[in-house]
């Protein structure tokens, strides 16, 4: 408990420090979180037999991470974005020069893992400059803290108030007890929020509360679902007690996506 307290606390220390330095230092710390959790997907993968080619992947993962990143800096970012049909059509040139009894599997998987692990993280990275294209911390940090307080309210209310399951064929310990109040606790959060981030009204901080307990639990429901397929219980051991990396950023997978999407259409709209 000890080392997993420890663990936890020096690696939120990390993730908020990188928003608060710069955008050059946000930006090459998500990249780097992207392409290990990546790796940590290509190696899960490969425990259910499958040979996804991490090489081309990984090139192909950080690529595309910054591709859709220099969006943010330069005006003719677009450039990189239209190099990506190259990028990704080199995944299969190189596999034909592999041996595979299944390499059309092999090439599946080598593209899901550049949507499971590299895609939220691009979304991610974009919420920092979804308010008209200037970089903004306050979106990835209010986005933590109400998918941590979602997490810690799901978890506490379900322990001790949790009776029904939520989805017990993946997660046999979540609740809708506990779901309920975790968005509950995540929309407090928020309109603790917006009483210091003055770029949204109440109002929307709540429903991107909202979504973030409703999507990052699907997020994390997913990420039990691939483990249980490979009877495989945490999906690493790079953060001693507390598993891999895709452990602790499942809520964010299709959390970041969608709370993107709401605030482009608010500040596009």
């Amino acid at each position: 408990m000890k080392t997993r307290a420890i663990t936890g606390l020096f690696f939120i220390v990390v993730m908020i420090g990188s928003m608060l330095v710069n955008n050059y230092v946000f930006s090459i710390f998500y990249l780097l979180l992207s392409v290990l959790c990546l790796q940590e997907f290509y190696n899960l993968i490969k425990h259910g037999g499958v040979q996804p080619n991490s090489s081309a992947g990984l090139f192909a993962g950080g690529f595309i991470y910054l591709a859709f990143a220099a969006l943010g800096y330069v005006s003719n970012g677009y450039i990189l974005v239209a190099l990506l049909p190259v990028v990704l059509i080199s995944i299969f040139v190189q596999q034909l020069f592999k041996f595979s009894p299944a390499p059309f599997t092999d090439i599946a998987y080598t593209y899901l893992g550049l949507i499971f692990a590299i895609m939220p993280f691009c979304f991610f990275h974009a919420l920092a400059f979804v308010q008209h294209g200037a970089f903004n911390f306050h979106f990835p940090l209010a986005f933590f803290i109400m998918l941590w307080a979602n997490d810690t309210g799901a978890y506490l209310v379900g322990r001790f108030l949790g009776r029904t399951k939520l989805f017990e064929r993946h997660s046999p310990k979540k609740t809708w007890e506990g779901f309920f109040g975790g968005v509950a606790i995540s929309a407090l959060a928020a309109f603790v929020i917006s009483r210091f981030f003055p770029e949204l009204q109440w109002r929307q901080w709540v429903s991107v509360a909202v979504l973030i307990g409703c999507f990052g639990t699907l997020g994390d429901l997913t990420e039990s679902m691939l483990k249980r397929s490979l009877n495989i219980k945490d999906s690493g051991n790079l953060l001693p007690g507390h598993g891999g990396l895709l452990d602790r950023f499942d809520g964010l997978l299709l959390a970041a996506p969608v709370v993107f999407t709401y605030l482009y259409f608010i500040f596009n709209l």
